[in-house]
């Protein structure tokens, strides 16, 4: 199967959207809206219920996401300076694969470049 390749013009937005993935999946894919919006709605929640388990999610190519428990912590309110504990919390994180940190390291170009992002899905 070969990678289709999807080409962001100017964003409407400063930030790419579900909405606006749906968007690219119905026109340069095919799918029709409701199928579109679908498809991405449904990837957003397996990796969101994914992470609520506390399995980690890995896309190739892209990076992973982890849950890491932070250790409990004195924390201090601000306004009052009064010495408050913070407690032992999950967060998630991100790390970048190789491959996307050389691809946003490789996009770095001079002052007037273009504004355009390519997306690649798909096997390579």
């Amino acid at each position: 199967m070969n990678a289709a390749e999807f080409t962001l013009e100017a964003l409407e937005t400063p930030a790419l959207t579900k909405a606006h993935l749906a968007d690219l999946l119905f026109e340069q894919i095919g799918l029709n809206k409701r199928e579109s919006k679908d498809m991405v709605e449904a990837f957003f929640e397996l990796v969101a219920s994914s992470l609520i388990e506390g399995t980690d999610v890995k896309i190739s190519g892209f990076g992973n996401f982890q849950i890491r428990v932070k250790a409990p912590r004195p924390g201090r309110n601000p306004r009052t300076g009064e010495a408050i504990p913070i407690g032992e919390r999950r967060v998630a994180t991100f790390h970048a694969s190789a491959k996307l940190k050389e691809q946003i390291q490789g996009s770095v170009e001079p002052q007037g470049g273009t504004s355009e992002v390519e997306w690649s899905l798909g096997a390579e």
